[in-house]
């Protein structure tokens, strides 16, 4: 029998016994082992980057088996792919946050972009793009995946907040997901990439991401904004 199904055989045991225990969760849907796994796997990969960390070492860090960890992921790119989720997650539920504030729309997107801008350039957030960035060539269904679940979903939420205002009146937006596109990257202009590639300190000085961002929503409302938001 090869190993790969010794192990899973294992897994099963492992899983049938839960199964039988009074009170027990089934394998692999306690969600606080499984946070305790992925805290784990952060502390290692943070450390030591994707290559260099090994399960042993995860198992070590986080407090649990090899097997445990089979139970809930797949591999080291399926545990570093739901760290990234994670991470993310986290991020744009604040930035959720900031859209359904009410206030004004130039308020708003001030705070969206000071939330997006320090979020990004955060040391473990660049830390963790440089990590995806490194091995998206040879493992590219893992950019695909930090992708899907990290800048698109912030734009989206973005979009659907544009569009809001456009039915309202206040601006005037040819095509909405370029321009959720176009203030992302403004907002983070000179920051996020220096950050990425080692040119600045990690995050930036707050003031210097309030004008930056500042200065991204006067471009933005220069080119969107209709007569009836100037008025109010």
């Amino acid at each position: 029998m090869s190993a790969v199904s010794i192990r899973d055989e294992s897994l099963k045991a492992a899983m049938d016994a839960a199964d039988r225990q009074p009170g027990r969760r089934v394998a692999g849907q306690d969600p606080a082992k499984r946070q305790q796994i992925i805290d784990g796997a952060k502390r290692v990969f943070m450390q030591v980057g994707y290559d260099a960390a090994s399960i042993n070492d995860i198992t070590r860090e986080a407090g649990v088996s090899k097997g445990t960890i089979y139970v809930y992921f797949e591999n080291k790119e399926d545990l570093f792919g739901a760290l990234i989720e994670r991470e993310r997650s986290a991020t744009f539920a604040s930035l959720a946050e900031v859209l359904k504030e009410g206030g004004s729309i130039r308020d708003t997107l001030l705070h969206y972009g000071v939330v997006l801008a320090t979020r990004l350039t955060m040391p473990q957030a660049v830390r963790a793009q440089r990590i995806v960035i490194g091995v998206t060539e040879r493992m590219p269904a893992l950019g695909k995946r930090f992708f899907d679940t990290g800048p698109d979903s912030g734009k989206t939420m973005l979009r659907t907040y544009l569009e809001r205002q456009m039915e309202s009146g206040l601006l005037d937006i040819p095509d909405l997901s370029l321009a959720a596109q176009q203030f992302f990257d403004l907002s983070t202009a000179g920051l996020f990439r220096a950050c990425i590639f080692g040119m600045r300190e990690t995050p930036p000085p707050s003031e210097e991401i309030e004008t930056t961002v500042t200065s991204a929503v006067d471009m933005f409302l220069a080119r969107y904004g209709t007569d009836l938001l100037q008025a109010s």
